[in-house]
């Protein structure tokens, strides 16, 4: 009897096999984001999703985004922990949507990695899914892509794209703002998903090991540098359902920090002072600057020091939209108010990404810790 000649796509590196099971192992966590709008399941060529509830919109404006998590992922691989990845990829990409005031519909994702290890696929994608089941976001397709000799056998990386729709009129964005509105910084979880290239620059150069115990926070470094990235899109959609007036801009402090995109989501012509006395960056930058021996206003063009949100608001309503976050989990205060005019002579951050927009500048002495 003649034996089955091997697979030659195997000789080459590429475990086919081993994909179809992480599908297997993921299909349940995948399912439990989807709503009646989903059609197809799991493991079609396309996602396909009911746009029937478009017919509601007067004029309904699709918003799409797209991003990956960075180089936080080489901390997970180094100590094999890979279920928080996935909402720090959610956080980047969906948290995104919810700027212009839109509510997501769907996700896909994509995981390129040097070999198909099924049980931390599936890690990864259940961390994704229960990001979007938290986001109210319908993640209907996917892709993991075997690529040996072009990545090590434990790396990977991953990326994600979604979609959702606003109503034209209800668009958020500098056009709304006026001088006198309040600006509101939304607390962080910490690092989220920027500056870790500093990070691990800093570690690497204290010849730290993610395995080590990191006294300052009672875990090992690895762990407390995983601390996933926090999720706002739902406190924010209820925040503008409920208030609805209240919210004239928002802004995602990601990359270059706060400075950089709050002047993004401003009118040209107007300058905002964020006041660094109104809150305490979090240990975990404290920590990090001390082991570099960097001030913590030299960090602040690259991580987010402790807010991960602003929202530009009425003055009238700058109250009630603090309490509904609170209500929500999500400390929220007041760090500066919009001024047009001549504004004072200091380095403003004037608009960033290829937006003309405002100028802002951090002022003051960060608040002492508790």
């Amino acid at each position: 009897m003649a034996s089955t000649p091997p697979n030659p796509y195997t000789q080459a590196g590429v475990d086919t096999a081993a994909g179809d099971l992480a599908v297997e192992l993921m299909k349940s966590a995948v399912k439990r984001t989807h709503g009646p709008e989903v059609w197809g399941g799991v493991g079609g060529f396309a996602g396909l999703f009911d746009a029937s509830a478009f017919l509601s919109y007067e004029k309904p404006l699709l918003a799409t985004s797209t991003d990956g998590v960075g180089t936080k992922v080489a901390i997970a691989q180094a100590i094999d922990k890979h279920d928080t990845i996935g909402q720090d990829l959610v956080g980047m990409v969906v948290d995104d949507i919810v700027v212009v005031g839109a509510k997501p519909l769907f996700m896909t994702d994509y995981i390129a990695c040097g070999k198909v290890f099924p049980e931390r696929i599936a890690d990864i994608v259940r961390g994704i899914a229960d990001g979007c089941a938290a986001t109210g976001t319908a993640l209907v397709g996917g892709e993991t892509a075997e690529h040996p000799g072009l990545l090590g056998i434990n790396d990977y990386d991953v990326a994600g794209a979604a979609t959702g729709v606003v109503e034209a009129a209800k668009v958020l964005g500098a056009e709304r703002v006026r001088a006198g509105d309040v600006v509101l910084a939304l607390a962080s979880s910490g690092l989220h998903s920027n500056g870790y290239s500093l990070v691990r620059h800093i570690v690497a150069g204290r010849g730290i090991g993610y395995g080590d115990n990191a006294a300052d926070f009672g875990t090992t470094w690895g762990e407390a540098l995983l601390a996933p990235t926090r999720l706002y899109t739902s406190p924010l959609l209820r925040l503008l359902d409920t208030i609805p007036d209240a919210v004239h801009s928002l802004s995602h402090v990601t990359g270059g920090g706060i400075a950089a995109n709050l002047a993004r989501v401003l009118p040209q012509g107007t300058w905002v002072d964020v006041d660094r006395s109104t809150w305490s960056p979090s240990p975990v930058f404290r920590v990090l600057a001390d082991l570099a021996d960097l001030e913590l206003t030299a960090t602040e063009g690259t991580w987010n020091l402790g807010i991960g949100f602003l929202a530009v608001v009425a003055p009238d309503q700058a109250g009630a939209a603090i309490s509904a976050l609170a209500a929500d989990g999500i400390h929220t205060w007041q760090v500066g108010v919009v001024a047009d005019g001549t504004r004072p002579a200091g380095d403003f951050e004037q608009g960033a990404k290829g937006v003309d927009g405002g100028a802002v500048r951090l002022v003051g002495t960060y608040a002492e810790t508790d």
